[in-house]
């Protein structure tokens, strides 16, 4: 399973002093509560560290960048909120130097309370804050609509966001990911750059699959760590049709891998999973990457790297797994509906119910009994957010776009694990995907993330974005 963290957030007040300065009394209650209220938790600094707790000044600024420093590593991103028009120059003051996302929040005014003593203009502030940040180069969150009150459904949706937002900003500016094997001459549609992505903070580990065959061979199958590994798959999915001996092989296999994450700290990893593994093992390991990403460990197949970067950010914007998966048939006659599959490593709670793992069709036509591992089943509906990226010219370039896993019947002779996904304008989306060199691939994640992944990855991790509507 995956582990969740409760995000801590950071709280600013900002303040003008001949605008209504007591709403930042009344903000310091209504922001945290609703926070709380939420599911997260907040740091705050006194209120009397400066007037009202709120800061207007350069030097009350100057006090909360203090202030957060002497709080660094307590907190995930900070909200900025306006309860009246708010000073600029001592938000920058304050928020220059907090490196983490900031999300800006004003407050709405109300009709009857449009006199001096509660007009707050925190409207037009909003824009004068946003402002000032761009001109220092300092990113930020704005987020539908421009003015929220704490205690709207719009603002629990905003911090739902923003915290998705936290999560993959914070998680993607540092994290390495496993390569192991080389990737086989026959799929150059998996290339990447591995010192652009380095420009990016992300680290790639590379291991000769070779090494990691050795270690399988010998291990003893009676090594306590394999017999409950054995167990681990056979209550994760329908096992009753694997060999034994195939059985413990992927048991080994799970555990160098789980070894190497320790070992190099890996947040992801990608595998060469043909041919070696079944001429030498006799498996596929479809089912162990499958096992892998449903307890947070992104995991993809064919060396694709790229989709595994993709999939680690929709686990960490969704708090649930994320899949590899080919642009692989047409539905029908049906133009906005595609079947997306992959030969079994999608998590299963992805699925409408347990894999069954079998002997790999595409291996078992020419060596049968070579590629026990494949993890069969039907992808559930929900909807999804599907994206990759390729490194071109040093550069990160991603595509961001939502559709919807349907429950329209992909018939039982279709091996592997697939689902039908509805994407409006897919055609077109496709012709562009082709013109600027996009893999077949592609990753999914679960819920519509479109607007948490463009914010954190344009404003603060500074990758492409391409847009399939062109």
């Amino acid at each position: 399973m995956l582990k969740i963290k409760k995000l801590t957030f950071a709280l600013y007040f900002g303040n003008r002093g001949f605008m209504p300065e007591s709403l930042a009394l009344e903000a310091r209650k209504e922001v945290s509560k609703a926070v709380t209220d939420a599911g997260y938790d907040y740091i705050m600094m006194d209120e009397k560290a400066t007037r009202y707790g709120s800061v207007e000044t350069r030097e009350e600024g100057r006090i909360y960048s203090k202030w957060l420093k002497e709080h660094e590593g307590q907190y995930d991103g900070v909200i900025l909120s306006m309860p009246n028009f708010s000073d600029e120059n001592g938000a920058i003051a304050a928020l220059e130097e907090s490196g983490k996302p900031i999300l800006i929040q004003a407050y709405p005014d109300e009709i009857g309370k449009m006199g001096f003593e509660y007009r707050r203009d925190a409207f037009c502030g909003k824009l004068s804050i946003e402002d000032v940040f761009h001109q220092y180069r300092v990113p930020f969150t704005t987020l539908h609509p421009h003015v929220v009150h704490p205690f709207s459904p719009q603002f629990t949706q905003n911090l739902w966001e923003f915290a998705a937002i936290c999560r993959v900003v914070n998680g993607m500016r540092k994290f390495a990911i496993g390569c192991f094997g080389a990737r086989t001459t026959a799929f150059k549609t998996v290339r990447f750059d591995e010192i652009a992505l380095q420009k990016y903070g992300i680290t790639v580990e590379t291991f000769d699959l070779s090494e990691l065959i050795h270690r399988v061979q010998k291990m003893k199958d009676d090594r306590p760590e394999v017999l409950t590994k054995r167990e681990t798959f056979i209550n994760y999915t329908d096992c009753s049709n694997v060999p034994d001996d195939k059985l413990t092989i992927l048991a080994k296999i799970s555990i160098v891998l789980d070894d190497y994450i320790a070992e190099y700290q890996l947040q992801a990893l990608s595998i060469r999973c043909w041919t070696e593994l079944q001429t030498v093992l006799g498996v596929a390991p479809c089912v162990i990457l499958s096992e892998l990403n449903d307890r947070g460990i992104v995991a993809s197949c064919e060396i694709d790297i790229c989709t595994a970067i993709n999939m680690y950010s929709m686990q960490l914007a969704a708090e649930e797994p994320a899949a590899c998966l080919d642009w692989n048939n047409n539905y029908g006659h049906d133009p906005d509906k595609v079947i997306l599959f992959h030969c079994g490593p999608v998590a299963q709670s992805l699925m409408t119910g347990k894999g069954t793992v079998t002997d790999h069709k595409m291996f078992a036509k020419t060596a049968p009994g070579c590629g026990w591992g494949s993890n069969e089943g039907r992808i559930k509906a929900f909807p999804m957010t599907y994206s990759n990226c390729i490194t071109q010219d040093g550069k990160l370039t991603f595509y961001v776009e939502e559709g919807e896993f349907t429950e329209d019947v992909i018939e039982d002779g279709y091996f592997g694990c697939a689902g039908v996904a509805h994407i409006p304008g897919l055609q077109r989306k496709l012709i562009t995907l082709g013109r600027n060199g996009f893999r077949h691939h592609t990753a999914v994640g679960v819920g519509h993330l479109k607007t948490v992944l463009y914010e954190a990855f344009k404003y603060y991790l500074g990758y492409e974005i391409l847009n399939l509507e062109k």
